[in-house]
This record gives C-alpha cells, sequence and structure tokens, in this order.
C-alpha cells in the first residue's frame, strides 16, 4: 500500500520515470508507453515517441501494441477457463484434441506441458522460411507439428520455451469451444475484464489506435518491421493491448481471473526459485508473496510486464521497437530505486535467456 509520504515518493517516481523516458526515447521516433498502478491507483502514466512515423500519431497511454509473448497469459486463461467448466482437463495429452499428430508425440504432450513450456515441442520458427506478404497460420504450425516424429527431450522432464505450444493451445481452445479463438477472448476475456480496445489481430481487421512496429537498420535509421511471415498466429504472440487496457487485465487477474499457478506450474532447472505457468514467469517470496514477469519481443515491438499481486503493484512497458534494450536496463534500474515497486527476484533479469 502507499506510505503517508506517498506524496513526496510519487513525485520523486514521476521524475525518475520522465528522466528515463526522455533520456532513452525521442518524441520523433518509435518509443514506448508506460504505466505503474500501486493499490488500485496509477501513479504514473506517459507515453513518448511516434505510434506511426507516417502519421505522426504520438504514443499515448491508450495507444495499442502488438503484444508478442505477453499475449501467452491471455491464451493459458482461456484455456483455464475451459477446465473450470469441465470441458477440458490440464492432464488431457494432445492426441484427445489432435488426432492427425503422430501417436508417439501426441500421446505423451499434456495441456500442462504446453502450458509450461515443458512439451519438448521445437519452435515452428525452425520451420518455416521468411517470405513477403505471407504469414503462417495456427494450422499451419498444427501441420508442422504433425510432421514431428521425436521432441527434444521427454515430454515434462526439462524447460525449453517454445511458441509452438501457445499455438497448439490457442487451436485447443477452438475445438473445444466451437468458437473462433478472437471471438471467446472478446466474450470471456476481454470483455468481462473491461478491455475495450484490445482485439485479436486480424490481418484484415481494424485495431483501434495501432502502433506500427519498427527496428532499426545498421546505420542507426527506423525501418518499418511491422509484420513478418511468424507475426499472425494467435496464440503465441498476436494480440493488441494498451497499457490502459492492460490495467483492467491486471485488475481482472487480481479477482476473478488470477492464474492457477498453484495447479500449473513447472520449475526452471538452474535458476534458482524460479518457475513457469499459465502464460507466466514467476518467483515466490519468503513472505508467501509472488512476482510475476513476462516479455514481449516480436517484429517491431518489444515488452514487459511486471505483476506483485500481494503488493498490488502492476507494471508494464510497450514499445513499438524491436529488441529494446532499455526495459532490462534503465528502466528496472528506475524501479530499483523505489522499495514498493522493486522486484526481489533476478528472474526478470534473465528472461532473454529464457525466451530464445
Amino acid at each position: 500500500m502507499l506510505n503517508k509520504d506517498a506524496h513526496l515518493n510519487l513525485r520523486q517516481l514521476a521524475d525518475a520515470l520522465d528522466a528515463h523516458l526522455e533520456t532513452t526515447y525521442a518524441p520523433n521516433a518509435p518509443g514506448a508507453a508506460l504505466l505503474v498502478s500501486v493499490a488500485g491507483e496509477v501513479v504514473y502514466e506517459r507515453g513518448l515517441g511516434i505510434a506511426d512515423l507516417q502519421s505522426n500519431q504520438y504514443i499515448t497511454p491508450h495507444t495499442t501494441f502488438r503484444l508478442a509473448s505477453v499475449s501467452k497469459q491471455f491464451t493459458a486463461l482461456c484455456v483455464q477457463l475451459l477446465a473450470q467448466q469441465g470441458l477440458l482437463r490440464y492432464s488431457d495429452t494432445l492426441q484427445h484434441f489432435f488426432p492427425e499428430l503422430a501417436t508417439g508425440i501426441a500421446s505423451q504432450i499434456t495441456l500442462h506441458c504446453l502450458l509450461c513450456h515443458t512439451s519438448g515441442l521445437p519452435d515452428y520458427e525452425a520451420f518455416v522460411q521468411e517470405r513477403a506478404g505471407y504469414q503462417v497460420s495456427d494450422e499451419e504450425v498444427l501441420a508442422i507439428t504433425a510432421r514431428q516424429k521425436v521432441t527434444l527431450f521427454t515430454p515434462g522432464s526439462q524447460f525449453r520455451y517454445s511458441n509452438t505450444g501457445y499455438v497448439l493451445l490457442a487451436l485447443v481452445v477452438e475445438r473445444v469451444a466451437g468458437v473462433g479463438f478472437g471471438a471467446f477472448l472478446e466474450q470471456h476475456v476481454f470483455g468481462p475484464s473491461g478491455m475495450r480496445h484490445t482485439r485479436l489481430y486480424d490481418r484484415y481487421g481494424s485495431i483501434p489506435a495501432r502502433a506500427l512496429g519498427y527496428a532499426q537498420n545498421e546505420i542507426g535509421e527506423f525501418v518499418a518491421a511491422d509484420q513478418g511471415t511468424c507475426t499472425a498466429t494467435k496464440g503465441d504472440g498476436c494480440i493488441y493491448s494498451s497499457v490502459r487496457d492492460y490495467l483492467a487485465w491486471h485488475k481482472a487477474l487480481n479477482t476473478n481471473m488470477a492464474p492457477d499457478l498453484r495447479q500449473v506450474y513447472a520449475p526452471i532447472p538452474g535458476y534458482t526459485n524460479s518457475c513457469y505457468g499459465m502464460g507466466w514467469f514467476f518467483s515466490p517470496r519468503p513472505n508467501g508473496g509472488i512476482e510475476l514477469f513476462h516479455s514481449g519481443n516480436s517484429s517491431g515491438f518489444s515488452h514487459l510486464v511486471i505483476r506483485m499481486p500481494d503488493r498490488d503493484v502492476m507494471m508494464a512497458c510497450f514499445s513499438n521497437m524491436a529488441d529494446n534494450p532499455h526495459l532490462l536496463t534503465g528502466l528496472l534500474a528506475t524501479l530499483g530505486q523505489y522499495p514498493e515497486l522493486r522486484p526481489e527476484s533476478e528472474l526478470v533479469h534473465k528472461l532473454p535467456e529464457l525466451t530464445r
């Protein structure tokens, strides 16, 4: 909770975060939106930079970004909702949903494995060639998976980040619910959470207040990098949202949509006090609290979200710059000056190596 001197601390926090943004991003280039919430109140929010270099639309807290892997927590929640309705179990195998998969691997990999990145399935990107104007679909990822005769390791025995697993989870939702993944999200997640401007990407649909993605070339110029061959799959990274809508999501997670981390998680070998489950990296604290993290890195976008539910703290920073190096350096260093906002775990600093 905020202490009695919060007005002084918040002024200092605002000055420090303003300084971070203004030394990191230029007002006439791609940038970022940042929101910090404590005890249900927004204590800082600001956008800096350009959302679309052609229209010169500025980034604001209402600008929507492709969330990349931050999308995975939404996919996991959809599976959780179906489990709560008794329509599936975390112990169900892929063979139950996808008879077209090779019997050997489909009978060993469970939904639990997919939700925790312990399936041993290789990333589908390794089997796809980048082609201009072409985007891989979720069904094509299923076909790629169907050609795999063995997994990288015995399912459930190791941790290895796999976008393939979360693409398959979205297909599971569609097959079980009998509706498109976007429709399920709208009806059961976005709508109930009050996320009025959040959308699943549709190549031919409109996205409100949309930021376009950019990357820097070899001479430091920003070039368009909004879409690629592997940026349209639904379950692993294709939701668009704003930091303001993400605040609504945080509040929903604090109430009736909390991730089922007691049932669905796996320790990450070689990393002390580090786990993954339900679309979240997380670290339990000695006092019984928990810290949750996720990054998102995709063509033209980089993001970081942090939640500490027992403190009711949330930080979301969305950027339309590819490979943004400042999220895990300057931003974390700035937050680290304030005990209420500082993660105790080193796990957040390990995200780049854990999400390769």
